[in-house]
């Protein structure tokens, strides 16, 4: 008798092991259902604070919480069987000190089952970066662009465009690649730089507004699936557009609601006859 055999999920070494091999796939993900959609074409799927903004309205990262970066991770995990799991650390839950942020990343992947956390910032969180790796806690970094930062860093803009930017995102990217973390984003920085920062770094690093030339790229789901129409980021392809047919289906369905055409009888639970 033959027993079924599991899939083997990636891990945080698989996705450092692809640079130099193949482009890394990754989106984010923030439900059970999308999860599973995503799941058979992403090596990487990331819960990222961005949840804040695409799921709950809010103006930016700032305000998501330990416990909204948990049941998101939680739901994302349960449709997942193949790709590797990455949970943002949220605003506030590493900046303090390293025990802080090995306290609740710690929490994060024991309540979750992620294979990894993911925070923000270059040199001043390497240390961070590499007291959570030596104890078991992997760990992608993000440099560039960091939302977390938005309100001390002039907004979101692209970097790198004076001589001193490009030298501190020079120095992030070098700090977080000898850190021990396993990749990193290199988020809204200008191509030539982003294109140097990945072939000098010796883990992956994954694009979002930088270059082709990353190891790898990741977008924003509903910026990718076209569910969002009022604002498209320069680096933002939408691969469909959702937005109007979510519209024209509630729309449609509205109106049959109206016109009582639906629910039909098709659509009810009848009594059943009893055989005489």
């Amino acid at each position: 008798m033959s027993m079924a055999v599991r899939k083997k999920r990636l891990t945080p070494s698989d996705i450092t092991a692809l640079k130099g091999e193949r482009p890394i796939v990754s989106l984010t993900a923030y439900t059970t259902p999308i999860a599973r959609l995503l799941d058979p074409h992403c090596d990487l799927l990331l819960v990222g604070d961005s949840l804040g903004m695409v799921l709950y309205g809010l103006p930016n990262t700032v305000g998501v919480t330990m416990e909204m970066m948990i049941a998101h991770g939680q739901a994302v995990m349960r449709g997942v069987e193949k790709a590797c799991v990455t949970v943002d650390m949220p605003f506030g839950s590493y900046q303090e000190s390293k025990e802080q942020a090995f306290r609740n990343a710690a929490r994060l992947m024991q309540e979750t089952g992620a294979d990894s956390v993911k925070l923000e910032g270059g040199e001043e969180m390497a240390e961070t970066v590499h007291f959570l790796t030596t104890r078991g806690v992997p760990v992608m970094g993000h440099v560039g662009l960091m939302p977390q930062q938005v309100n001390t860093s002039g907004g979101y803009r692209s970097l790198g465009r004076s001589e001193a930017e490009a030298d501190k995102i020079r120095r992030d990217a070098l700090a977080i690649g000898q850190s021990g973390a396993f990749s990193m984003i290199v988020e809204g920085t200008i191509e030539p730089l982003a294109r140097e920062i990945s072939t000098a770094s010796p883990i992956p690093t994954i694009g979002i507004g930088a270059s082709p030339a990353c190891d790898g790229q990741v977008l924003v789901v509903d910026d990718m699936l076209g569910v969002f129409t009022d604002f498209k980021p320069r680096f933002v392809k939408h691969f469909a557009s959702l937005a109007p047919q979510i519209s024209k289906a509630a729309e449609d369905y509205a109106a049959e609601v109206k016109a009582r055409t639906f629910p039909g009888q098709e659509h009810t639970f009848q009594i059943k006859k009893q055989p005489l």
